[in-house]
């Protein structure tokens, strides 16, 4: 199965793509989006170019657990791309906790030796990664039968 995951930001958003069997992840773009139509925009045309089967999209919980007002955004923004889905019949959406996704970024980002502009191009779209691949970790977990 092949997944498409998000980042949804302010100002950017991150994409990043990768699949069950191999299981590898990989950044595909950060998206200039400061609007709710650009990140509707950039969303579809990556959920066109890459045709994943499930689109994960991460959700900020609050440390604690809970939702927050930034958790209700993505929903939102969820709720939308949703209702646009019907021109990709196979693409089901799904969230995934995305706390410390950004951190994680930031972490690998650290050890390359990049420059601040550089690190800052590639951000959202790692923090993507870390949300497919902690997704794609739990799924594993759940289907794995020796994991009981």
């Amino acid at each position: 199965m092949r997944y498409l995951a998000i980042d949804l930001g302010d100002k950017r958003t991150g994409f990043a793509a990768g699949d069950d069997v191999v299981g590898l992840v990989q950044p595909i773009s950060v998206v200039e989006a400061p609007t709710r139509a650009l990140q509707l925009k950039a969303s579809l045309k990556t959920i066109e170019e890459y045709g994943p089967n499930s689109v994960v999209i991460g959700l900020p919980f609050n440390m604690d657990g809970t939702e927050g007002p930034r958790a209700k955004l993505v929903r939102a923004f969820a709720a939308e791309l949703e209702a646009m889905l019907p021109k990709f019949p196979r693409v089901t959406l799904e969230f995934h906790d995305e706390r410390l996704s950004s951190f994680a970024a930031e972490e690998k980002l650290n050890r390359t030796g990049r420059t601040h502009g550089e690190k800052k191009a590639l951000r959202d779209a790692l923090a993507a990664c870390a949300i497919l691949e902690d997704f794609l970790r739990v799924k594993r977990g759940a289907d794995d039968p020796t994991d009981a």
